[in-house]
């Protein structure tokens, strides 16, 4: 019975995974297509793009491997509100750090997730979908770690951009 439970939770976190990837994908889409200023931040965010792409194929593989697919409303609801998020961002003069704090905190959610599927996994017998889960809790952790390194340099750069235009 807790096994049998498990699984259905996973699948439910695994679907809640996927929309969550796809509102991670459409902010970077958005994000990176605005960042010419900050060319390191634009390679590490369009390196995490090609990252996410790979863990949205591993959500649907778990969710395959259980006979299930992804939510296309759950999808398309976090897509909107991840256009939404970008376009209220993107009229901000400190857009680069307002995405920066969001992009934080946004890492750090989605590596709580992951530990969670990963627990519910494990529960659930599903050995597959831990291995896969594994991998992208990783590069979650790796991004996040990068954006708590570069926070002081991307602030830098955004002061050294707001002094040249002043002056």
């Amino acid at each position: 019975m807790a096994q049998e439970k498990a699984r259905d939770l996973l699948i439910v976190g695994l679907r809640n995974a996927h929309a969550m990837e796809v509102q991670a994908r459409e902010l970077m889409e958005r994000q990176s297509g605005r960042l010419d200023d900050f060319p390191k931040v634009k390679a590490r965010v369009r390196q995490h793009l090609d990252e996410t792409n790979t863990q949205i194929k591993r959500l649907e593989k778990c969710l395959s491997g259980l006979g299930e697919s992804a939510s296309t409303v759950k999808d398309t609801a976090m897509s909107f509100v991840a256009n939404m998020a970008a376009l209220g961002h993107a009229v901000a003069a400190d857009e680069v750090l307002k995405n920066t704090f969001a992009n934080n905190a946004f890492e750090h959610y989605e590596i709580a997730a992951y530990k969670s599927l990963l627990t519910l996994a494990r529960q659930a017998g599903v050995a597959a979908a831990s291995d896969e889960l594994e991998r992208s809790l990783r590069e979650e952790e790796q991004m996040a770690q990068w954006i708590d390194d570069n926070i002081a340099d991307v602030t830098l750069g955004y002061l050294a951009k707001e002094e040249r235009a002043a002056a």
